[in-house]
């Protein structure tokens, strides 16, 4: 039996794990579970998994769990805050940890995971966008195996030849083509953008998502920190990285060779394919995903992207060329916006605003340590909260 923490269990990413993991009861057992804030959805979770630990964020909301699950006759131990997380990512009895965590906050239990030398499926972007090298040396240092959950760099995984973290260049890869639905916006009119809703910007065409990484779709930031994710996944820099707007999500992401070959990895827009993958890897499981009928599909395109239209993929671009904190600065600005944007506070397009204005006003140091990335995620978001007064 293989030993399995889930970090962010009640998000889409955790839910779709454990929905592979229930058609799986004879190979994984549940380790841990952790939540941020909600606690009834955690409590389900305990129930029919009955892992050892139980974390939330939220120490009242811990505090309310752990009598929840006493009345109900579970022995599960219920920890709290960050603390807690990294505990768990680093269970003795965990021997593969899903960090599902949205956002900055996924970063510390995710290294923690990487220290204790763990299978990580890695569905954390900003992880390697806060601390890039600094993660990938960590995860060489301890001989922890990163598998990619994102489609697409699942997608880039899948098609990638053994060696490729000796660079792309030694095994033949010309670059790497990142695919991107285009979100829900990619024909819309421009002045259009100006009238969007938290509601609309959403209800992505293809995927089931969460709020904040359906914002990011929208806008596709998504896809400017997917640019820096594939560059430490893969060892390579963003002049060998091209996105590829494909709107069908059919083909999830495709690899050139020296040769004039393309590899595509393709199926359907479900993210228990990914997670399936990485999980039974080097072997294949069933997912509970249904098979892709080509028939039914019909067409695919290829379009380039629009950055009148998207301009958080060229801030993107831009953090990759600043180079040092530059990439956390954008990925800190950008969670503070998009929350803004949730709560009504500021428009759609004043997302790109904050991000740019944040971006221009904070210097760009080298990342030499793993503190030198969090202060300048939060001085960004301290800039990037000013920002957003400013704007209401």
């Amino acid at each position: 039996m293989i030993g399995l923490t889930v970090l962010g269990s009640t998000g889409s990413i955790g839910t779709s794990t454990l929905d592979v993991v229930r058609r799986h009861r004879d190979r994984f057992r549940v380790v841990a579970l952790t939540a941020n804030s909600d606690s009834d959805a955690l409590f389900q979770q305990c129930r029919e998994f009955e892992p050892d630990v139980a974390v939330m964020a939220d120490e009242a909301a811990a505090a309310g769990l752990e009598g929840r699950l006493a009345e109900a006759g579970l022995e599960v131990d219920v920890l709290s805050g960050t603390a807690g997380l990294e505990q768990v990512a680093a269970l003795p009895e965990a021997d593969y940890v899903m960090a599902a965590i949205v956002g900055a906050a996924g970063l510390l239990p995710a290294l923690a995971a990487v220290r204790a030398g763990k299978r990580l499926l890695l569905a954390n972007k900003e992880a390697l966008v806060l601390s890039g090298h600094l993660f990938m040396d960590e995860a060489r240092r301890h001989d922890a195996l990163i598998l990619p959950i994102d489609s697409e760099h699942n997608a880039i995984f899948q098609c990638m030849p053994e060696g490729f973290d000796r660079g792309l260049e030694q095994v033949g890869v010309r670059r790497i083509l990142l695919t991107a639905s285009g979100g829900p916006f990619r024909q819309s009119p421009l002045e259009i953008l100006r009238q969007v809703t938290p509601d609309q910007a959403c209800a992505h065409p293809n995927w089931a998502m969460g709020r904040k990484i359906s914002v990011d779709s929208a806008t596709m930031m998504n896809k400017g920190l997917e640019i820096i994710e594939a560059c430490w996944l893969f060892n390579t820099t963003p002049e060998h990285v091209q996105v590829v707007v494909h709107p069908q999500s059919v083909v999830h992401s495709m690899v050139e060779y020296v040769d004039g070959s393309v590899l595509a990895q393709m199926g359907r827009p479900d993210m228990r394919t990914p997670i399936a993958h990485a999980l039974a890897w080097p072997k294949r499981i069933d997912s509970g995903v249904a098979a892709l009928d080509l028939f039914a599909v019909g067409r695919l395109d290829f379009e380039p992207p629009d950055l009148q239209r998207f301009p958080c993929l060229a801030l993107a671009h831009e953090a990759v060329r600043r180079g040092g904190t530059a990439p956390a600065v954008l990925n800190a600005a950008n969670e503070v916006a998009v929350a803004a944007f949730l709560d009504e506070r500021i428009g759609f397009l004043d997302i790109p605003r904050v991000v740019e204005t944040v971006m221009d006003c904070q210097p760009v140091r080298p990342v030499d340590s793993l503190d030198t990335a969090l202060v300048a995620d939060r001085e960004a978001r301290r800039w990037a909260e000013q920002t957003v007064a400013s704007l209401v």
